[in-house]
């Protein structure tokens, strides 16, 4: 097996696990009959993230790599939080677990930087019409990764106040919007990024149906998402 098999196996398995969370919240809160994140979830959402970065490090792809580097910090918190409730956090895993995710999104954020300078060098080298074409998906990729930041800060905002790990109605609609602009951004790329691209693809489906689930009402409370 030569190295870009591996490459490409890491890629797939990573993007099974990332993209695959959404479809066991998905089954979850389908039997649940409302909105429940399991915590499969967030070690799945750590797990894939860490193997799609390496990946996206591998093929240059610079929209990936800036969009999954600063996830482990949001997942950290939340599974800090699911801990915490659980009564499962004790000072040593607190401090470990903070300090691993600092230092890996360090690293992260060094090597997307090389990413983004090694496409920046690219398109300068392309006709202006074929870089204009590649910098345009590039920035309707840019939008959807705003959504997507702004629906885990909205969560992790919510979360730190309301002391627990809870998912409101506004994630599901960010996830819709960043989705619909990032999947194009994807296959659209000179050389594109089927994994992450069929990854958004996919993900729309689930993105929409939680949409609809979180808007029930249960038992009279508010709409908004509760753990499972």
């Amino acid at each position: 097996m030569d190295a870009s098999t591996c490459w490409m196996t890491l890629g797939i398995a990573g993007g099974v696990l990332f993209y695959g969370r959404f479809y066991v919240q998905w089954l979850a809160s389908e039997r649940a009959g409302r909105v429940v994140v399991p915590m499969a979830f967030w070690y799945m959402s750590m797990a894939g993230a860490l193997m799609t970065f390496a990946y996206s490090i591998w093929r240059h792809s610079p929209g990936a790599a800036f969009g999954l580097c600063f996830n482990v910090v949001i997942y950290t918190r939340n599974l800090v939080l699911r801990w915490r409730e659980a009564g499962h956090l004790n000072f040593a895993r607190n401090v470990v677990i903070h300090g691993l995710a600092v230092g890996v999104t360090l690293v992260a954020v060094a090597l997307t930087v090389l990413v983004w300078q090694g496409e920046w060098a690219r398109n300068a080298r392309l006709p202006r019409a074929e870089a204009a074409r590649n910098w345009f998906w590039l920035g309707l990729w840019a939008a959807g990764q705003a959504a997507y930041f702004a629906r885990f800060g909205v969560q992790w905002l919510l979360s730190e106040w309301w002391g627990k790990s809870v998912i409101p109605r506004v994630f599901w609609l960010l996830s819709c919007i960043g989705a619909c602009c990032q999947a194009p951004g994807f296959f659209m790329r000179p050389e594109p990024d089927w994994i992450n691209g069929f990854g958004q693809s996919f993900n729309l489906l689930i993105y929409a149906r939680s949409l609809v689930l979180s808007g029930r009402k249960t038992n009279g409370q508010q709409r908004k998402v509760v753990n499972g």
